[in-house]
């Protein structure tokens, strides 16, 4: 089996506690449905720079990423069919797979 990221991008933050707390809920729901196949159940990122040759800014897109699991699936295939059962889906948010590259 290869890893693969699962790296989150965009969508909206909860409108209160509870709304915050229900999607917690669903989230560790997920991961602990997912059972081996975690290897990094989730990575929130915050304060995110883009750094370029010449200049380095604050990230403010709507778009930006968010955070990123990693997962042990068969193919990109089965990776995506993990990320698609992912619960950010629902917050509006949009999600990249890619498979990693073992480094040596």
């Amino acid at each position: 089996m290869a890893n693969f990221m699962i790296a989150y991008y965009g969508g909206k933050q909860p409108s209160s506690k509870e709304e915050g707390m229900a999607q917690m809920g669903k989230w560790k729901a997920w991961v602990e449905g997912l059972g081996e196949k975690v290897i990094n159940p989730g990575t929130p990122l915050m304060g995110t720079k883009i750094v370029t040759s010449n200049d380095v800014q604050d990230e403010n897109a709507p778009n930006a990423l968010k955070g990123f699991a990693v997962v042990k699936a068969e193919s990109i295939e089965a990776a995506i069919e993990i990320a698609k059962s992912d619960p950010f889906l629902e917050n509006g948010g949009t999600i990249r797979v890619a498979q990693m590259m073992e480094m040596q």
